[in-house]
């Protein structure tokens, strides 16, 4: 049997979609944007601010994304996409590359977003403003452990008044007898 010979363009794109595909799996969020109207260095800087949020900004067809996210249930809403699109990929925290993201949309008022999928939801443009809004989750559990302290502290603060207000009782008894 003979086999077919693969042409040097179909090999590439195969790779590109492998790869698309293999992000795809890792990712836990998408945001699809478009990125038309910024400067080559402007992306570059995006990626840069992207990269140590453990999160990544890809731009590639149309079509080859939406082969790499085959099988999706949500292909036929990425299959609407129209004209240049990036996929910002978030594999860890969602929130952080948001705000690197909407940091960037402030700026430039570039990209504009598309939708995006996080959580097996999808979103609008509005929706992920509003995440990008949210405090990061280092400074959530801040906050809850505070709340979490805040009661035992006040106990422990009235406790301790009682004392105090005792003492400072008994020390004023003692000062007028001598």
């Amino acid at each position: 049997m003979e086999q077919k010979k693969v042409s040097p363009s179909r090999a590439k794109k195969e790779k590109i979609v492998a790869k698309l595909s293999e992000k795809a799996k890792l990712a836990k969020g998408f945001v699809f944007t478009n990125y038309q109207g910024l400067s080559h260095v402007q992306l570059e800087k995006l990626k840069k601010a992207l990269k140590p949020l453990n999160a990544e900004l890809a731009i590639t067809k149309n079509t080859l994304l939406l082969r790499s996210l085959e099988g999706s249930e949500f292909k036929t809403q990425i299959s609407e996409l129209q004209g240049p699109t990036a996929t910002l990929f978030m594999y860890e925290d969602i929130v952080t590359p948001l705000k690197a993201l909407a940091k960037t949309i402030k700026e430039l008022t570039l990209p504009t977003i598309k939708l995006a999928i996080i959580e097996d939801k999808i979103l609008t443009s509005d929706d992920v403003i509003k995440i990008s809004a949210l405090p990061s989750r280092e400074i959530l559990v801040a906050q809850f452990i505070g709340m979490m302290k805040l009661p035992i502290y006040k106990l422990q603060r009235t406790l301790s008044w009682n004392m105090q207000k005792f003492v400072m009782t008994l020390k004023a008894i003692e000062t007028k007898k001598a």
